[in-house]
């Protein structure tokens, strides 16, 4: 997801998705715990999309929403 598009989301709908993308991680470690796991490179975009959602929160919180 880009950084654009989550600029658009409320901070409640950014806030469950942090929680679906790290639910989402977990699940991925977890299959590749057990060698399940069939696209390894998935783990670093799903970390690379909690950061994006996080920079996001992180700017609203010092800037507001207005930025």
């Amino acid at each position: 997801m880009k950084a654009i598009d989550l600029r658009k989301l409320s901070d409640a709908e950014l806030s469950e998705q942090i929680k679906e993308l790290k639910d989402e991680l977990f699940k991925l470690r977890f299959q590749a715990a057990v060698n399940q796991l069939e696209n390894p490179m998935r783990i670093s975009a799903v970390k690379k999309d909690i950061a994006r959602v996080m920079t996001v929160q992180r700017d609203r919180a010092l800037h507001g929403a207005e930025v």
